[in-house]
């Protein structure tokens, strides 16, 4: 089979250990600079270029886009979609869990638990805004942030007034959720592929952080998660669309709450942990799809 995998880096773990599972299971395997791929979209069909030759041929389409451009690495997937790929990930699907809000809204829709969450865009009802959700402490999040940055605690009134208006301030686009104190500054990073969750590591925040994101200097031990976490992990994925998802959930007093769901899940920090061979279980899910 012929593999391409969308990433702006071929030095990155993620799309190494992709590229090493995928060759070692005899399958060809192109890593694609997204911004160098260029598209012609006519009536009579569609084609690609890549560094002045064309593209075709391709099975299917590993998606590693950067947050950072996601609009036109989405548009360049979306070409291969149209040119006949497959793909775990469709660009739609990446582009609902890269909006907090329209995941949060999907998510919330189908039945599944989260903190509760407010979001609204006029300064003069910060005031509303935040009575709409009750007492402090509050988790403030930018809704195209990632890797825990763009995520603030506010633990007074004040704070998260202060917050939310310098954030409108600069035209900034946010939530403002309810915090978890029982999670105690843990989330489990569950990695779902297909129907199930391979790999689960457990999260921990570092002292005086409540962000348990390895890259903002959390650390990470390998958990096996209960079956409601399971399937709400993969519940969660199926909603929005996506094949391959990391789907962040805390432990509360009501059960599992997701907070995000990660169409780009890195793999370093989870195949560290858990010694699982999670890029291999990714590829052979992906060449089991149908057209």
């Amino acid at each position: 089979m012929k593999l391409a995998i969308l990433s702006r880096n071929s030095k990155l773990y993620s799309t190494r250990r992709l590229v090493e599972a995928g060759r070692s299971r005899g399958h060809t395997v192109r890593i694609l600079d997204p911004l160098r791929c260029y598209m012609r979209i006519t009536a009579d069909g569609f084609s690609m270029h890549y560094k002045g030759k064309p593209l075709a041929g391709f099975d299917a389409v590993i998606p590693r886009i950067g947050a950072s451009v996601t609009r036109y690495g989405t548009a360049v997937l979306r070409q291969f979609e149209m040119m006949g790929a497959r793909t775990p990930n469709p660009s739609d699907a990446i582009l609902r869990a890269r909006d907090k809000l329209r995941a949060h809204q999907i998510l919330a829709a189908k039945g599944i638990d989260m903190p509760v969450t407010v979001f609204g865009d006029n300064p003069d009802d910060t005031d509303d805004l935040l009575s709409m959700l009750g007492p402090p402490p509050h988790v403030v999040k930018l809704s195209e942030g990632t890797q825990g940055r763009g995520v603030i605690l506010t633990e007074k009134l004040s704070a998260s007034k202060g917050t939310v208006e310098a954030l409108r301030g600069l035209y900034a686009n946010f939530l403002v959720q309810e915090f978890i104190a029982e999670a105690e500054g843990a989330d489990l990073r569950c990695l779902v592929v297909g129907d199930r969750v391979v790999a689960t590591m457990r999260r921990q925040a570092q002292d005086g952080d409540f962000r348990s994101n390895l890259h903002a200097g959390g650390t990470a031990d390998a958990v096996v998660c209960s079956k409601a976490e399971q399937q709400v992990a993969v519940r969660s994925a199926r909603a929005l669309g996506l094949g391959i998802a990391g789907v962040d959930l805390i432990r509360s007093k009501r059960g599992p709450l997701v907070l995000e769901v990660n169409s780009t899940p890195g793999l370093e920090g989870i195949e560290s942990v858990s010694g699982g061979d999670v890029a291999g279980q990714m590829i052979d899910y992906v060449t089991q799809l149908k057209r």
